[in-house]
């Protein structure tokens, strides 16, 4: 709130987003924009309600998402005969019209993107930007002649994925598939990023890409003809990413003083800020400062002067540190005598005097190496929590140590034993404090659930053992306490 990202609203679960925070996401949109063009990747829109008979077409995909959906039941004064639902997620919106659109090989592959709201009406506890009963997302959809097309689609959006934490937040994350147990209701195949939250020790899920299979295609009766001439179903991928992106950077780089913010997704990357006094009154500052800014809007640096004089150096330079703004350039008399500034990082409270003349050149690359730095910084804190286990006895004291556990495991389709590790962790974790259960509505549970089956395998010897069921293990899976 004090870094003006939210404002609380008179629904719980729903917040209200400033334009510092909107302008983060219009940043990422516009990044993520160009990459799917590149994809051949086309954005449209579709409608905010559906019907209950869409819905509930797909039984495991409408059963993945009852609890949260949110239905409207009446019009005015009148009841519905039909409710109907805000979408949860769009395929039984979108797919009815890819039934519609897509009849030969030559309407594949179909490729859109849209950028949407939706509603899941959540009853754990409201976080927000992390578990919000509405929040934005882009979500992709495509449909492809083959499972490879399908494949390659959702690699390409998971490496966008990965490519938005790491090269725009500065975020390191660990892709792999998801197990049978996590992977998106009524889909085939589920990849996803994960990113860990040192503060909580918790990891966090970044993004998704599904493959769907054909299911979909069944339930919706898209068919085409292919280059044989025989009917064939497509196969569909589907994928996303949220406002949750925001709340995982605030709780990664944040500190004590407020916002630690990436240059590449700050709505300001360079503040301006005179101090004023009888030595250097606001004549003499606004146009030295201004002749600065326009250097920076002139090479593209989203730069800001702030020359209000109802506030305080001192109040105006805690105000900048709690938005998390990247660099702080004060000017005072000493520096307009030298031509210089006196430049101040965020993210390292590193402080130098720097001659204006440096400026056009220095700053771009400063800002380069700011992002360097706290995606090395942050990737340093994650490794150092990245632990392997091959015997249950050391799995949840390693938990406690707020680690993510890397295990041995018989397979990602033993749902069974991956159940019996979430409840056998949260009784160990309870009973080491001293506690019987948890509340229903915590959001937050001491249980380990897997993560995912990271592409990344460590050697894996012959005749290791699954670390719950004793099975032969097939993997290395990854576990972790998670929001």
């Amino acid at each position: 709130v004090l870094s003006e990202m939210i404002s609380y609203y008179d629904i719980s679960g729903c917040y209200i987003l400033r334009p510092w925070s909107y302008k983060i996401w219009e940043l990422m949109q516009e990044w993520f924009n160009v990459k799917i063009r590149a994809l051949g990747v086309e954005n449209a829109y579709f409608p905010l309600f559906v019907s209950e008979s869409r819905l509930t077409k797909e039984k495991d995909h409408v059963e993945g998402f009852s609890p949260e959906v949110a239905w409207v039941t009446k019009s005015g004064e009148s009841e519905l005969t039909n409710p109907i639902a805000i979408r949860p997620t769009s395929e039984t919106i979108m797919y009815p019209a890819f039934a519609d659109w897509i009849k030969s090989h030559r309407d594949l592959p179909l490729k859109l993107n849209q950028w949407s709201n939706v509603v899941r009406w959540e009853f754990k506890d409201p976080t927000p930007f992390l578990r919000t009963r509405e929040f934005l997302w882009q979500e992709g959809h495509t449909a492809h002649a083959t499972l490879e097309e399908a494949d390659e689609m959702v690699m390409d959006a998971l490496d966008l994925y990965r490519g938005v934490y790491e090269d725009l937040l500065g975020i390191p994350v660990i892709k792999g598939y998801k197990t049978e147990k996590e992977k998106f209701a009524g889909g085939f195949r589920t990849t996803t990023v994960e990113a860990y939250i040192p503060l909580s020790g918790r990891a966090i899920q970044g993004a998704t890409s599904h493959n769907l299979g054909q299911n979909f295609g069944k339930m919706f009766e898209i068919s085409f003809q292919n280059d044989k001439g025989e009917s064939a179903i497509p196969w569909q991928t589907s994928w996303g990413l949220t406002t949750r992106t925001i709340g995982v950077m605030i709780m990664v780089h944040g500190d004590d003083t407020g916002l630690v913010l990436p240059p590449r997704v700050a709505p300001v990357q360079v503040v301006i800020v005179p101090i004023i006094s009888k030595k250097m009154p606001v004549e003499v500052a606004d146009p030295y400062c201004n002749a600065i800014l326009d250097s920076l809007k002139k090479i593209g640096i989203r730069a800001t002067y702030d020359g209000r004089t109802m506030y305080n150096p001192g109040w105006k330079f805690n105000h900048w540190e709690q938005k998390g703004v990247p660099i702080r350039l004060e000017v005072g008399p000493r520096d307009i005598e030298k031509n210089q500034v006196f430049f101040c990082i965020r993210h390292s409270m590193e402080k130098k005097d720097i001659p204006v003349s440096d400026l056009p050149t220095l700053i771009p690359e400063e800002l380069k190496n700011i992002h360097n730095q706290m995606f090395e910084k942050v990737k340093k804190e994650r490794d150092s929590h990245l632990v392997q286990v091959t015997e249950w006895k050391d799995f949840v004291p390693n938990l406690e140590k707020n680690n993510m556990v890397l295990t041995p495991w018989c397979g990602g389709e033993h749902q069974d034993w991956e159940e019996w590790v979430k409840e056998k962790s949260r009784e160990e974790s309870l009973s080491a404090r001293g506690q019987e259960a948890e509340e229903d509505t915590c959001a937050t549970s001491v249980a380990a659930k897997t993560l995912c089956i990271p592409f990344e395998q460590p050697e894996l010897k012959e005749g290791t053992k699954c670390i719950a069921s004793g099975l032969d293990a097939t993997c290395w899976v990854l576990w972790g306490r998670s929001y």
